[in-house]
């Protein structure tokens, strides 16, 4: 079977038995901050199993795209030298929400494996284990799926803790977690290894193939576990893994995907060795890579940037150890297209976007990807002993981007190691960029401990009554509150709006008689509502009812300009191409801030047709529509979501435009008529990131107030230049002109000035053994006035030691100079190097020609009492 037809099967199969068929998640987990990748297929469902989330289904299964290239779950080092090891892999999994539990899970994993219908795997090849203490599943295997009991291994806890177990499952140190059954799958005798729980374990004979978690637990910081509210199922069978064993073949790697791609590879790199270890890594590395490009990573120097520009130099690495030319990795997101684009369409939209990131990170590394492998290569050789200094290691990381992985991955080959201590040390700040996934961390769900939900009346209403159901004062629950208290407020209904999707929160006021809470900003915390701001008057307590009055001036400026936003958003997918996807928003009643992917900055023609594009559709005056949809639907109808939003079953998606210009998933409030937004103006265009670019604009009074302002600059620098708002641009280009010619004319009369200088200081010099030796100042003199004035000296004096020294705004420049003949006795470098310390530099240069900058003008004349006695000594 193929690949594809066992995914494809796996789905079918589990659709046949209720489940819903649920499309990967991206790679970025979404609202998840404890995990660097999304590494396993549950991730997007760890709300369902923590019960925070309600689901219009309870039982799921899908082929989730994973990445273990980062913090905990890290494969990277292991990747092209073991059979099933990489960075990329996909996870099949089936899920029950509270629905069925152990017997169930394991009786549909037993028919998918062994049925004739399905993959029809002969039982006798087959083997479990299970959780020491986990009596029910054993008698569930034993009893009633007849497997005997020497066939069923009971694991305890052998990983050095309580729970510490290859079956006790947990995704983090925090989070849903409990005992797993798994199957393993006997390659026969002819393979080294032996069962799981032996000594032999860590040979490839018995191979595990699927993993049945008992969701049982929620795992607290302090070890504590907590029971969940409904018992649950998670498993996983590695897509790669089972085809190895469906296509008879020992290796992951000789499966119908990755054959395809260790040929490509092969072409490009010349190598005809399919079991070539660099082909491997660099099959592997392109499917990591593109899905992490698809899914909005750029290369960067930290965070998961960084884990993706490793990935790509140890695969650019890897080809050049083969002999292929720069340039040759992008060439292969083709023939990954042709093995994937029909199982995730977004990769074959955005191949051009992938193949553009690759080949510029590429280009980037090839130009010192020479020079760093011969630094490591001269330390090899120099090496005393089995291990490379961390000091040689930082080097390469921090001049020539060798990821420190990089430099292990050579050191293995040679049969060394690496310091990675004395690495660490030298790394200092940038040893947290290394290790990124330590910035992602801490305790799931944390937050105020709030029952139930606020239910959203503010897109029909900005006044409503609601009963306060929370109150709390520095984060701590209390009954009531006095005037003057600041504190954040609950209701069970409101009109205000909580700042989420980048939208900021209301303000306003919430009233009865005798009572005013000003609202100064309003989040959400779970499904709740959090007013936060100040009893200005009156006495609140819980269970009282308020009147809640939003500010309309700064709600509806607000809305204009979040449905400028997705306006701006099309238009830059229109202009710049389908690869800019959102990175970020901010979106206030006098602005809006929109973050989003693109390599290059964005031209001024760019921006004025993006900026014509959405007025264009802002004065097409149509409605903005709204409607309630499953989420499924909603993603077929083309309506785009945002990559690590996580939504509801049923979503808002909002149509605006000329025949539907922009249709994304939205919760955020908007105007009525594209026509409101009055006008859009780009105000700012920037880098933010490596990939990353930031628009700045206003709509409505913001842009008229800001285009006014433009104005009054445009007639202040007019008159300044005595023209006219209209032929401003050629005044200012004539004053350019002026500028640069003033320029030439005052170069022109510093190297008159030098000249003269020259022949005046001539004479100034001291005759020591029969050679002129000059100490002197020239203070203001630029460092080309000192150079030209040096060369006049040289030339004037015949056989000299010359130094001058000058200070300009605070600063000090030394040169010194050593005419030819004298470079035998004396050295312009070491010159610098005595007398730079008076004035607090240090500096360097050619034997002829040596300079240094300072911070201590006041040590100038002990410098140019140190070069005579220096000039002395040398001669």
């Amino acid at each position: 079977m193929k690949s594809s037809d066992i995914r494809k099967a796996f789905l079918d199969y589990f659709a046949a038995q209720g489940h819903e068929v649920v499309a990967s998640s991206p790679l970025i987990p979404g609202n998840d901050p404890t995990l660097l990748f999304t590494n396993a297929g549950m991730v997007q469902f760890k709300d369902c199993f923590l019960g925070q989330d309600q689901r219009s289904y309870t039982r799921a299964v899908s082929s989730q795209r994973c990445v273990r290239a980062g913090g905990k779950h890290n494969d990277l080092e292991n990747v092209g030298y073991t059979a099933r090891h990489h960075t990329f892999f996909e996870m099949l999994g089936n899920f029950s929400f509270g629905d069925y539990f152990k017997e169930d899970a394991i009786k549909f994993a037993w028919e998918f494996l062994t049925s004739p219908q399905w993959l029809n795997l002969p039982k006798e090849k087959l083997l479990v284990t299970v959780y020491a203490e986990d009596d029910e599943a054993f008698d569930i295997w034993n009893q009633k799926m007849g497997i005997p009991a020497e066939k069923i291994i009971r694991i305890g806890d052998n990983k050095g803790s309580r729970y510490a177990s290859d079956n006790f499952w947990q995704m983090g140190d925090t989070g849903p977690c409990g005992p797993c059954t798994e199957i393993f799958y006997d390659h026969g005798e002819h393979i080294w290894g032996g069962p799981p729980g032996s000594p032999e374990e860590d040979g490839d004979r018995f191979i595990e193939i699927w993993n049945n978690v008992f969701m049982q637990f929620n795992r607290q910081p302090d070890g504590e576990m907590q029971p969940l509210p409904k018992p649950s199922v998670d498993t996983g069978m590695g897509l790669e893994r089972i085809s190895a064993i469906m296509q008879g073949v020992h290796s992951n790697y000789e499966i119908d995907l990755f054959q395809a791609l260790l040929k490509a590879a092969g072409e490009l790199t010349g190598c005809t060795d399919m079991e070539n270890k660099s082909l491997r890594v660099i099959a592997d590395h392109i499917r990591s890579t593109s899905f992490l490009i698809v899914d909005g990573v750029l290369p960067s120097n930290e965070g998961r940037g960084y884990v993706l520009r490793r990935i790509i130099r140890r695969a650019v690495r890897h080809g050049h150890m083969l002999g292929a030319k720069v340039g040759f990795f992008h060439q292969l997101v083709g023939a990954l297209v042709e093995q994937m684009g029909e199982a995730y369409p977004e990769l074959r939209t955005l191949q051009a976007h992938v193949e553009k990131v690759l080949r510029l990170e590429e280009e980037q590394f090839a130009k010192t990807l020479d020079k760093g492998m011969a630094i490591l290569n001269d330390a090899i050789a120099d090496l005393k002993g089995d291990t490379i200094p961390g000091e040689t290691a930082f080097k390469l990381y921090d001049t020539y981007g060798f990821p420190l992985d990089l430099t292990a991955d050579v050191a293995r080959e040679r049969d060394l190691k690496v310091d990675e201590d004395g690495f660490n040390v030298a790394m200092d700040k940038q040893r947290e960029m290394a290790r990124a996934g330590s910035n992602f961390g801490g305790n799931y769900g944390k937050g105020l401990e709030i029952d139930g939900q606020t239910q959203f009346l503010g897109y029909a209403s900005l006044e409503n009554t609601g009963t306060v159901k929370a109150l709390f004062k520095d984060g701590v629950a209390v009954d009531s509150l006095s005037a003057g208290d600041e504190a954040v407020l609950v209701l069970d209904e409101t009109a205000f709006y909580a700042e989420s999707g980048g939208q900021a929160g209301d303000s306003g006021f919430l009233k009865a008689d005798g009572v005013v809470f000003q609202v100064k900003d309003t989040s959400k915390e779970g499904k709740n509502h959090l007013h936060k701001g100040v009893l200005v008057e009156g006495s609140i307590a819980v269970g009282n009812q308020l009147t809640a009055v939003v500010d309309a001036e700064k709600r509806q400026s607000t809305a204009i300009h979040h449905s400028a936003t997705h306006l701006l958003h099309a238009a830059l997918r229109q202009v710049l191409g389908e690869h800019v996807s959102q990175k970020g928003s901010l979106v206030t009643y006098d602005k809006l801030r929109f973050d989003f992917s693109h390599l290059e900055a964005v031209s001024a023609d760019e921006i004025a047709l993006i900026e014509n594009i959405v007025n264009t559709q802002i004065r097409a005056n149509t409605p903005v529509t709204t409607r309630l949809m499953n989420i499924d639907a909603a993603r077929e109808s083309g309506a785009m979501a945002l990559f690590g939003e996580k939504y509801d079953d049923e979503v808002r998606v909002l149509s605006m435009g000329i025949n539907d210009f922009s249709v994304e998933l939205c919760g955020g409030t908007h105007a009525t008529r594209t026509g409101d937004i009055g006008l859009l103006k780009i105000s700012s265009e920037s880098g933010i990131a490596a990939g990353i670019r930031r628009i700045e604009a206003v709509v409505g009074q913001s842009a008229l107030d800001f285009i006014a302002q433009e104005e009054r600059t445009l007639t202040t620098i007019a008159r300044a230049l005595k023209g006219s708002t209209e032929n401003v641009a050629d005044k200012v280009e004539q004053l350019q002109v002026r500028s640069r010619q003033l320029e030439k004319e005052l170069e022109a009369l510093k190297s008159k000035l030098a000249s003269s200088a020259g022949s005046d200081l001539a004479g100034s010099a001291k005759d020591i053994n029969g050679v002129k030796v000059l100490a002197a100042r020239l203070d203001g003199a630029d460092v080309n006035a000192l150079r030209e004035t040096m060369d006049q000296l040289k030339n004037k004096l015949g056989s000299a030691l010359i130094m001058l020294a000058a200070e300009t705004d605070g600063k000090v420049t030394l040169l010194a100079g050593v005419t030819k003949d004298l470079i035998g006795k004396a050295k312009a470098g070491d010159a610098v190097k005595e007398c730079a310390p008076y004035v607090d530099g240090r500096g360097g240069g050619k034997p002829e020609m040596a300079q240094a900058g300072g911070q201590k003008p006041e040590g100038i004349d002990e410098a140019l009492a140190a070069f005579e006695i220096w000039a002395a000594t040398a001669l």
